[in-house]
């Protein structure tokens, strides 16, 4: 099955750089395709249909091996299908951050290293996984105890 919804297949969400490079699969299973499914038909369609541009998704589905590999979270909605994230090219990630949050059902939804001011900066990351939270975050960026660390920093809401 390689098309997920009306504008989405199934390759947009399984590409990763870091897969090919480290020739690791990125094959989802079953139960993955069919959160992929329902994440395009419940959020992205309705995105997609709104704005009525492409979605560019920078990251879907990653299997165990390639989470461990660009160090995401071992808990990340991303490995179970339930996850993308995306931008809107000549939308900025902040406006279509607060159109989801004010129109979509979603579990969760974070703004993530936005910086007010540069429109395409950051990413959107949208999940969607009944029953949803409606949790909205925003990630930034914030020094750590030494003057070069950085660490992330989650708050509540779209902060921008």
């Amino acid at each position: 099955m390689s098309q997920l919804s009306p504008h989405f297949r199934l390759s947009e969400f399984t590409g990763s750089q870091t897969a090919a490079r480290l020739r690791l699969d990125n094959t989802p299973p079953a139960g993955a395709i069919a959160n992929l499914t329902a994440l395009c038909n419940n959020v992205l369609e309705p995105l997609r249909v709104h704005y009525g541009r492409p979605i560019v998704i920078s990251s879907g589905f990653r299997a165990p091996a390639v989470n461990r590999a660009i160090g995401g979270s071992p808990t990340s909605q991303h490995c179970k299908g339930e996850a993308a994230d995306l931008e809107i090219p000549g939308v900025s990630n902040v406006d279509v951050a607060r159109w989801i949050a004010a129109n979509l059902v979603f579990d969760q939804l974070i703004l993530e290293f936005y910086t007010p001011g540069q429109p395409s900066s950051g990413w959107v990351h949208v999940s969607y996984r009944p029953p949803c939270r409606r949790e909205v975050l925003t990630a930034r960026r914030v020094r750590g105890s030494t003057f070069a660390q950085l660490r992330t920093e989650y708050v509540k809401g779209i902060a921008a």
